[in-house]
């Protein structure tokens, strides 16, 4: 049997037996298939882009929406955010630089410093035509990030393929607060 029928089988499987194209594990394998077949991306299916966040209303209340740190224009939400499995972490780095092996056991911090997320309605125009470069804020072009259709490695350790990644001291999260749960005061 071939190996991508495999995959394939087992990602309707761990999707319930049933397409869900909202579903992480689908996103992620849809944008797997593009970077395969593409070698410069010139013209990528609308329904790869997520939706801009700034021409619709936030819909769930559990949705967290992330901004640009400087300017404040709304960039994603958290259904954009394609988690991926943690890597071994500084360790994946070894054959980079020459590091005492005490300073790679970590020290506490958070291992991924950055959001790898599927592509969003206003990166389209920086990511036709070429297969890697910068991330800029559409709105006031500060550097939020890079993304590569070849794939980045996280700062955890993990491959990512296709990495459109989003540094998270660029980004605000916004959450929003339970209506419900506000108490009126008694005058």
């Amino acid at each position: 049997v071939n190996p991508g029928f495999q995959g394939q089988l087992k990602l309707y499987e761990a999707m319930g037996c049933a397409v869900d194209t909202s579903s992480i594990l689908y996103k992620r394998y849809r944008l797997e298939m593009l970077s395969e077949r593409f070698s410069e991306p010139q013209d990528l299916p609308r329904e790869v882009f997520a939706v801009d966040p700034t021409t619709i209303c936030q819909t769930s209340n559990t949705e967290v929406l992330y901004r640009c740190r400087k300017c404040r224009r709304a960039l994603f939400r958290s259904s954009s955010i394609l988690s991926h499995t943690e890597g071994i972490g500084p360790t994946a780095f070894v054959h980079k630089r020459i590091t005492d092996t005490a300073q790679l056991s970590g020290n506490g911090q958070e291992k991924c410093t950055s959001y790898f997320t599927e592509p969003v309605q206003w990166m389209e125009p920086a990511l036709l035509g070429v297969m890697e470069g910068q991330l800029l804020c559409p709105k006031c072009t500060s550097k939020l990030g890079s993304f590569s259709w070849r794939g980045d490695q996280c700062s955890c350790g993990r491959w990512v393929t296709p990495a459109f990644q989003i540094h998270k001291s660029r980004v605000d999260e916004v959450r929003t607060l339970p209506v419900g749960n506000f108490q009126t005061a008694k005058t």
